[in-house]
């Protein structure tokens, strides 16, 4: 499978410029006369339009540490309604789980280290900030769709297994703008640092496989450099019910939105 790297694209140029043939042009251009970032947004749109069971796992170690975080995320989400349910939790931490509700544009942490034991942090789903690379902000997956919208270089990588049945794997890159996207400043600027540092976008992959009905079964974002940054979002059971209620009044505490109302 020819996979796109955009570290490596002149090494590629130069490879297939040597290679030369007529069949090998001839395979090349039709490749790239089939718009795969097309296909890759129309199923994106089609899961947007439904519910479904979200199970989420979030990798991240940073450059001066051996040590690698895990985020487990899971929970039903009805991405067309804009209500959801979902638990996080930071493997092998020994923290209790942090539950959240959305509904509409606002979301409701329990659990959050911002408010008392017991009490709800309120914050504004569309004003929420991330300081982690390619984590969403209030671990948002629509927000994760959203980036995926952006992907770019989308190369077919064959077919897969996903959910027990067969999807066809998509693989591209998203650029920088999208990859900072809601970011606070001060995460921005070390990226904006590292990729003056390149010469070029920080390179992220994006993955996203595609099922039998066109849909979006399972996304994926990544960067493998100094640091080690993961997130890997896969729906299932599309159409479930979603139970997403606003907590009582009395037990809610309004928090900023730039506020980490997040367990780390």
């Amino acid at each position: 499978m020819r996979r796109v790297h955009i570290l490596c694209a002149a090494v590629l140029v130069l490879c297939t410029a040597c290679s030369g043939g007529a069949d090998r042009d001839a395979q090349e251009s039709a490749e790239q006369a089939v718009d795969h970032g097309a296909a890759v947004r129309a199923a994106i749109g089609r899961t947007s339009a439904d519910s479904a069971r979200v199970a989420e796992r979030i990798e991240l170690r940073s450059s001066d540490s051996p040590t690698t975080y895990v985020f487990a995320i899971a929970g039903a989400f009805d991405l067309a309604g804009d209500r959801g349910r979902l638990t996080v939790e930071l493997e092998d931490s020994g923290m209790d789980p942090v539950e959240e509700v959305f509904v509409g544009d606002t979301v409701y942490v329990r659990g959050s280290r911002a408010v008392d034991a017991g009490m709800w942090a309120a914050a504004v789903r569309s004003e929420a900030l991330t300081r982690y690379f390619l984590r969403a902000p209030l671990n948002d997956p629509e927000h994760l769709l959203r980036q995926m919208k952006a992907i770019r270089q989308v190369s077919n990588e064959g077919e897969e297994q996903v959910n027990g049945a067969p999807a066809v794997h998509y693989r591209g890159t998203i650029d920088h703008a999208t990859a900072t996207l809601r970011m606070t400043t001060q995460t921005k600027q070390g990226l904006d640092k590292l990729r003056e540092k390149l010469g070029a976008d920080v390179p992220v992959y994006a993955d996203v496989w595609v099922d039998g009905k066109g849909r979006a079964v399972q996304a994926r974002l990544s960067y493998f450099g100094g640091m080690k940054a993961t997130t890997t979002m896969t729906l299932s059971d599309f159409g479930t019910p979603v139970q997403a209620e606003a907590p009582p009044a009395t037990q809610v505490v309004a928090v900023t939105a730039g506020e980490d109302v997040l367990l780390a």
